[in-house]
This record gives C-alpha cells, sequence and structure tokens, in this order.
C-alpha cells in the first residue's frame, strides 16, 4: 500500500503514523464534547483521554511485545529498534491499560466513573476505525490468502520490509473489515448517546460489540502468535472473550443498579 507518506532520504514519515495522529485528534473532540454534554470539566475531560491514549499506545507496544516474546529473547528481533517503535501494537492491550489509567485518573480527580467512559465510548471507536486504515497502508495486521472478489494484493517493497506483509498474494482486508465495523459502532454510539440510557451502557456495548466482531475476524487474520497451550483460538481471541464477558457484565449489572431514564 502506502507506508511511506513522506521521504528524504533515509527519514521517512509513516503513513500510519499520521492516521494515529489523526484518530487521536478526531477522537479527542468528541469526547471532550460528549463529557461536556454529561456535565463533565472541559479540561478534566481533555487531561483524562490524553492520559488514556498514552497509556493506550503503551500497552499496545507491551502487548506486541509479551505476544512476540520468543522473537525478541533469542534475538531474531530487536527490541529497540526503528521497527519496534514503528509497528502498530495490540488495540486491546492498549485499550485494557487505557481503561486502568483511565479509572485511576477519574477517582482521582472525582470524576463521575460511569458517565466519563460512555462520553470515551464513541471515540474510541471512531480512533479504531481511522488506526486500521492507517494499518491498511502499513501493511500490518493483514489477513489471510483470499480467493474472494474483494481480496487486497501489497505490492510495495517497504511494506514487506517494515512488516513482513507478503506481497503480490490475494488477501483478506481484515483491515477494512474492522475499520467499517468500527465506524459503525461509532454510528451506533453516537446514536445511542441520544436515546435514554443507563449511565456504563455505552462502555457496555461498544465492548460487546466490538469484541464480538474482533473475535471473528481474528479467523482471517493471519497469526505468527505463541500460546503457551493448543487450541482453536488465538490469543487476541481469548483477549475478546475476555472483554465480552466484561461488556456483559457492566451491561447487566447497571441494569440491576440503574433505571432507565425517562
Amino acid at each position: 500500500m502506502f507506508p511511506k507518506l513522506i521521504q528524504f532520504g533515509d527519514f521517512f514519515l509513516p503513513t500510519y503514523g499520521v492516521m494515529v495522529a489523526l484518530a487521536f485528534f478526531l477522537a479527542l473532540r468528541i469526547t471532550v464534547r460528549e463529557g461536556a454534554r454529561r456535565g463533565i470539566d472541559r479540561d478534566l475531560m481533555t487531561n483524562l483521554a490524553i492520559y488514556c491514549v498514552l497509556a493506550g499506545l503503551l500497552g499496545a507496544k507491551l502487548f506486541l511485545i509479551l505476544f512476540d516474546l520468543p522473537d525478541y529473547l533469542n534475538g531474531s528481533r530487536p527490541l529497540f529498534s526503528i521497527a519496534t517503535l514503528q509497528a502498530a501494537g495490540v488495540f486491546q492491550g492498549g485499550l485494557i491499560l487505557a481503561v486502568a489509567v483511565g479509572i485511576w485518573y477519574m477517582r482521582k480527580h472525582h470524576i463521575p466513573l460511569w458517565p466519563a467512559m460512555d462520553a470515551t465510548a464513541p471515540g474510541i471507536a471512531l480512533g479504531h476505525a481511522i488506526g486500521r486504515l492507517g494499518c491498511l497502508a502499513a501493511g500490518c495486521c493483514w489477513g489471510i490468502a483470499c480467493q474472494r472478489p474483494w481480496a487486497i494484493r501489497f505490492q510495495n517493497p517497504d511494506a514487506e520490509a517494515l512488516t513482513g506483509v507478503p506481497l503480490d498474494i490475494p488477501l483478506h482486508p481484515t483491515q477494512i473489515y474492522e475499520s467499517l465495523a468500527e465506524f459503525c459502532i461509532f454510528l451506533f454510539l453516537l446514536w445511542r448517546t441520544q436515546k435514554p440510557h443507563r449511565d456504563g451502557e455505552l462502555l457496555g456495548l461498544y465492548l460487546v460489540i466490538s469484541s464480538g466482531f474482533r473475535f471473528w475476524v481474528e479467523f482471517y487474520r493471519f497469526h505468527a502468535q505463541t500460546l503457551p497451550f493448543d487450541g482453536p483460538w488465538s490469543l487476541t481471541q481469548w483477549i475478546s472473550v475476555a472483554l465480552f464477558a466484561a461488556g456483559a457484565w457492566i451491561l447487566y449489572g447497571r441494569r440491576q443498579k440503574e433505571a432507565l431514564p425517562a
């Protein structure tokens, strides 16, 4: 695809990084706006979003390293390298750490937990949708071989050098699958926020729908993950199951504790 947006000699501006920056900017604006609609101070909401994004980037990298730990330990993949820095990371790892840091920040500054979490849900979905387009441009997170009419072929040698994506082979466009799904989730959550809903419901819906779709799309993604046990699922699918369960628990718990607003 188009992994390098601008290049001068050995220096280049990665398209993925630009898409991540765009995703952050748009997600931040939506999150602050949704927080203000719920009566949360804009400065506190902005700081919360920035903390969560930084934690998300760190968590995505940490999970990437954990998933490929044998490669880093045996030296086949250098830990401190430009390639590791530019790698997309594992979104679910970023989400887990971002939620943990977000809860810490909200408790520290006495921000109402569930309304603030609901305010972040649409922005997360939109940011994820844009970020997956960055993955498509970079060539990472590619799919397995596919003979469908909508299969895509990567032909840019830079993409192969940066991510290892195979060239000239028809593949499932898993990046597009997930980007479209997350964009639809974003629109659904924006629509749902205009309707009566319990505090925490938007976050629960996001976790259930997004994780459910991620579980499905993983069957069509290429995996080099190593698991300590044999099984039909990837490590990412197990994380999806856990996040799905967390979302279902939130929806059930909020339904039991809070009446639906009139």
